[in-house]
């Protein structure tokens, strides 16, 4: 009988997921330089001052806010490259992508004027900021997978170590 096997399973390879990895890698640093710039710290404040998860930020002002958000993405992606050769770091950076996704995407439903609801033929309609967070939803998808492909192996590390 011929059977049916996926990763998610845990048949067959997970090494197609390096290539993930390193895409989430390059994305990180490169939102991180991002976020060292005038236009960018511009540009991430209105989503910042209305979520209710980082809002406190605007303690630092709008350009400290931005660095440190880049500082952030920067720990990520170095976590992500020592995750390379450590299951366990490589959990902590993806779980710490995980929230920072999930945060980014929580903007399409916290910044006014992002997403228009209504009943009509168009029900849910977005201007260009919503469109930039909407592609965010699968970068998150990615980092939950990297993290459940690291999960097992960093447990039993955490176990035996």
């Amino acid at each position: 009988m011929m059977g049916f096997n996926v990763a998610e399973n845990g048949g067959g390879s997970y090494r197609p997921l390096a290539i993930l990895r390193w895409v989430m890698v390059v994305i990180f640093v490169s939102f991180g330089m991002q976020k060292f710039t005038l236009q960018s710290a511009q540009g991430i404040a209105q989503f910042i001052s209305n979520s209710p998860f980082i809002s406190w930020l605007s303690v630092f002002g709008l350009r400290g806010e931005a660095y440190v958000l880049g500082v952030a993405e920067f720990a990520i992606a170095a976590l992500l490259v020592a995750g390379s050769f450590s299951p366990v770091l490589s959990a902590l950076g993806s779980f710490m992508g995980v929230v920072t996704f999930a945060i980014t995407w929580s903007f399409f439903f916290t910044t006014p004027g992002v997403v228009t609801w209504s009943l009509s033929t168009d029900p849910m309609a977005w201007n260009l900021a919503g469109e930039f967070l909407f592609k965010d939803i699968v970068l998150l998808c990615v980092c939950i997978v990297l993290f459940l492909a690291s999960l097992p192996q960093s447990v039993v590390r955490l176990r035996t170590g």
